[in-house]
């Protein structure tokens, strides 16, 4: 299953319509080229999908969903989150 973490903007590359994101203290590069740069700020809250910027969310909820993710990361044994990782990292729709 893949699943959208909601990820902080750090940078904006306006020229190239690029998003640097942080998602859990992991940094990429997203597109903004589906949404209306206007809309995205250094600071927001965002959804990607395969590696485009999706939709902005609100700052209360993202912090709320990364405290749950955390949460669940936290409660799993070592097994489980290597298997986690591999089944992201198998997810036909991920970010290359």
């Amino acid at each position: 299953m893949c699943l959208s973490i909601p990820s902080k903007v750090v940078k904006i590359d306006k020229k190239n319509e690029i998003a640097t994101v942080d998602t859990m203290g992991v940094q990429r590069e997203a597109s903004l080229s589906l949404m209306s740069q206007e809309d995205i700020h250094v600071g927001d809250y965002v959804l990607l999908h395969i590696g485009f910027v999706m939709n902005k969310i609100d700052e209360k909820e993202a912090l709320e969903s990364l405290e749950l993710y955390r949460e669940i990361i936290d409660a799993m044994n070592e097994e489980d989150r290597r298997l986690a990782i591999l089944e992201v990292d198998e997810c036909p729709n991920r970010e290359v």
